[in-house]
C-alpha cells in the first residue's frame, strides 16, 4: 500500500548533511561557524511566533540552534534525514518534547501543502534547507506564499556561495527588496566574484531581510538570509 504522503529517506552522505557534514560541524561549530551561530541565535531569539507547537525542516543535529531554544514550545516536530542528525538532536538537553516525523515535504510540488494540512496551526523553521534543495515544479517563493501564507514561519538559507574570501563580514539587515549586485557589494568590495546562486534571493517576497556570512570551510563561504512570514 503506498503511503499517504512523500516519505523522508534516510541520507546518510548527503552532501549538505549526513557523516560529512557532521564530522566538519565537529570540527568547525566551536571556531569558524561560532560567529554565524551567533547570528542565527540572534535571530531565533527575535522569532516569537504565536504558536504553541513547532515544526522544523531540515534542522540536522541543531548545530545552529541556540541552548533552550527547544524549550519554548509545548511540542516540536523534526523533519531531519540525517539519521546521524536525529540522534544527535534527540539529546540536546532541551529536547525534551522533540519527536520526528517522516512527512517529506521539500521532494513534491505539493509537499508543503502537506506539511500545512498534517500540522495545520503551527509555526514552521526552515532551518538552512531551502537553499540546499531545489524547489519542485517552481519556486520556494511561489511555493510558500501559495500553501504556508497562513501559517507562520521562518527560514534561514544560503542565497550565494563562493570560494573568494569577504572584504567585509558584519551581517546586514535591509529593510526592502535589495538586488543581488547590491547585496555581494557589501561584503565584497573590490573587483568581480564567482559565485553559486540557490535561487532564494527574497524568498518570502517582504522585508526586512537579514543576512550574515558563514564560512562553512576555510575556502568556502556562504551568504544567508533570514526571511519572517508574520501569517
Amino acid at each position: 500500500m503506498l503511503a499517504p504522503f512523500p516519505t523522508l529517506r534516510d541520507h546518510l552522505f548527503d552532501p549538505s548533511g549526513g557523516l560529512i557534514y557532521q564530522l566538519r560541524a565537529f570540527r568547525y561549530r566551536h571556531s569558524l561557524w561560532a560567529g554565524f551561530h551567533a547570528v542565527v541565535a540572534g535571530w531565533l531569539s527575535e522569532w516569537r511566533p504565536d504558536c504553541r507547537n513547532l515544526v522544523m525542516i531540515g534542522p540536522n543535529a541543531g548545530h545552529a540552534l541556540p541552548p533552550g531554544f527547544l524549550e519554548r514550545f509545548e511540542q516540536v516536530i523534526a523533519l531531519e534525514p540525517d539519521p546521524i542528525a536525529r540522534y544527535l538532536l534527540a539529546r540536546r538537553p532541551d529536547a525534551r518534547r522533540l519527536r520526528f516525523d517522516k512527512l517529506d515535504c521539500l521532494s513534491t510540488a505539493d509537499g508543503l501543502a502537506l506539511l500545512a494540512a498534517r500540522f495545520p496551526g503551527t509555526a514552521v523553521l526552515f532551518s538552512n534547507v531551502l537553499g540546499q534543495v531545489a524547489a519542485p515544479g517552481g519556486s520556494w517563493s511561489a511555493l510558500l506564499s501559495r500553501h504556508l501564507q497562513e501559517q507562520p514561519w521562518a527560514s534561514y538559507h544560503d542565497v550565494i556561495s563562493t570560494t573568494r574570501e569577504p572584504d567585509h563580514h558584519a551581517p546586514i539587515q535591509c529593510a526592502s527588496l535589495v538586488n543581488l549586485e547590491t547585496l555581494l557589494a557589501h561584503f565584497w568590495t573590490r573587483g568581480e566574484i564567482a559565485v553559486t546562486e540557490h535561487e532564494t534571493l527574497h524568498l518570502g517576497g517582504r522585508g526586512p531581510f537579514r543576512y550574515a556570512l558563514w564560512p562553512i570551510t576555510p575556502a568556502r563561504w556562504h551568504v544567508v538570509e533570514w526571511v519572517v512570514n508574520q501569517a
